[in-house]
């Protein structure tokens, strides 16, 4: 230990060959860095208009004819045979019947939104969301649409959203990660991948903030503050010696990096997620409390979010609760009108809950709010009470962070059967949240097996309608 401490630090970091020990040590012992040795975070390539996303995944797939788009054609035409009206690459047996909406449409707000009665309060703030009613995916498959909306693609192994954006931009808050899931105690289809970093530096996956019991793993410190610098000082050497012999030290320099931000986490993360901090009346508007333990684990994230944003976190996920074991919880084959009630009364009120506090502490403009599932619903069905899975048309909405409120974007056939208008991609979707955070998605690359690689692919266009400005 007193040969140890016999080596400088500016020694130390000497020691590597590649440079990035300066990196580590910097962020982990800042009281004696040198200014030169600060990390700087990426620039964007224009001026954003956002800092951070929060995205509400509703995984399964809200039905878009039961929440935001109305189609009065299929209570004229219940019950009757789809025949040759159906699209759908996966449910499109010609005796499959139509079948109207159990929920009522009314105009909300000034805007005159439809909105569904199954989302009393986000029909609350209609004047706030943009709802895109043209969606349309790649393969009715949960697992190939869950990673299609979250890496840009439907095979896997690529980074996802909240990695390119952490890649991108870095964390405002050095002191968090840049890319913070808030799950519900389940992995969706398409597992992990969802939320990895793949080929990008590792630092950029996901970091798990879980609802029941313990957070995250290992948060509180085992070791001295003292302690864990020494530990943490010999491990920063022998990686950086390790990382001087071979040819790619990228995932090595990630392995710091990620031990770096682990350890200021340990003070910074509990204070960040702790909801007793916050008034009892607003943990009340989001429904904290509710008898619904799913209702009120989701409420708890979703404070979270708001806190994590504050923080200066630049994208967050929420996941849905699962209350039936199923891990698509929108995805209601049957039962419909009991199941779909249920996602919505968890979700709904802590939904827009989040969207109004952050206008109301002036935040709004400058977090992009997204909710959406991984695919829609069929208009039609096998029977009376439920609707398969649905790519040729479906709704999700966006709030705040540039975006138009109180409108829609795109539209389906009569029957909701079909893009009809304006059909939007994933891809597209992609581009334009990168767009708002001051990203060209052409030009956020990173190569790999030999070539560029991006989020959108060869694919995706901003869609300046729907945006304020």
């Amino acid at each position: 230990m007193d040969h140890f401490r016999s080596i400088t630090r500016r020694e130390i970091l000497q020691s590597a060959g590649t440079g990035f020990g300066w990196l580590a040590l910097a962020g982990l012992l800042a009281e004696e860095a040198s200014a030169e040795e600060k990390r700087q975070l990426p620039s964007p390539h224009f001026t954003p208009k956002v800092r951070s996303v929060i995205f509400c995944f509703m995984d399964g797939g809200p039905s878009h004819v039961d929440t935001f788009d109305p189609k009065p054609m299929l209570k004229k035409h219940e019950g009757e045979a789809v025949g040759e009206h159906s699209t759908n690459a996966l449910y499109n047996d010609k005796s499959r019947k139509w079948l109207p909406s159990p929920w009522v449409f009314h105009q909300r707000g000034e805007s005159g939104l439809w909105v569904s009665d199954l989302l009393p309060h986000i029909a609350g703030i209609a004047d706030d969301i943009c709802v895109v009613r043209s969606m349309v995916g790649h393969l009715p498959l949960h697992g190939q649409q869950n990673l299609l909306l979250h890496t840009g693609r439907v095979t896997g192994q690529h980074p996802s959203l909240g990695a390119w954006i952490s890649y991108g931009l870095g964390t405002e808050n050095r002191d968090l990660p840049g890319y913070v899931l808030l799950n519900n105690d389940w992995v969706p289809n398409g597992g992990m991948e969802n939320f990895g970093s793949a080929y990008l530096p590792a630092s950029h996956q996901a970091t798990m903030v879980r609802a029941k019991g313990v957070p995250v793993d290992n948060i509180v410190p085992a070791d001295s503050t003292d302690h864990q610098r020494l530990k943490l000082e010999l491990l920063a050497r022998q990686n950086a010696a390790f990382a001087d012999k071979t040819s790619n030290p990228d995932r090595i320099e990630a392995a710091i990096a990620n031990y770096e931000t682990a350890f200021r986490m340990q003070t910074a993360l509990p204070d960040w997620i702790d909801i007793n901090a916050e008034p009892a009346h607003v943990q009340q508007m989001y429904g904290i409390g509710s008898p619904d333990e799913h209702q009120n684990y989701y409420a708890m994230q979703t404070l979270r979010a708001r806190r994590l944003v504050e923080a200066g976190v630049r994208f967050i996920e929420i996941t849905c609760p699962s209350f039936d074991g199923n891990n698509s919880p929108w995805d209601q084959h049957g039962a419909l009108k009991a199941n779909h009630e249920k996602n919505a009364r968890i979700t709904d009120q802590s939904v827009a809950a989040l969207i109004r506090d952050l206008k109301q502490r002036g935040l709004l403009d400058e977090t992009l709010v997204v909710w959406a599932g991984e695919m829609g619903r069929t208009p039609h069905s096998p029977g009376t009470d439920g609707r398969d899975h649905h790519i040729n048309g479906y709704s999700i909405f966006l709030a705040g962070g540039g975006i138009r409120g109180g409108m829609t974007y795109g539209t389906t056939n009569d029957f909701g059967e079909a893009v009809a208008e304006n059909p939007v991609t994933i891809h597209d979707i992609h581009a334009m949240i990168l767009q708002q955070l001051g990203i060209d998605h052409e030009r956020l690359t990173f190569r790999h097996g030999g070539r560029d690689h991006r989020l959108t692919d060869v694919h995706g266009r901003v869609i300046h309608e729907i945006l304020s400005s």
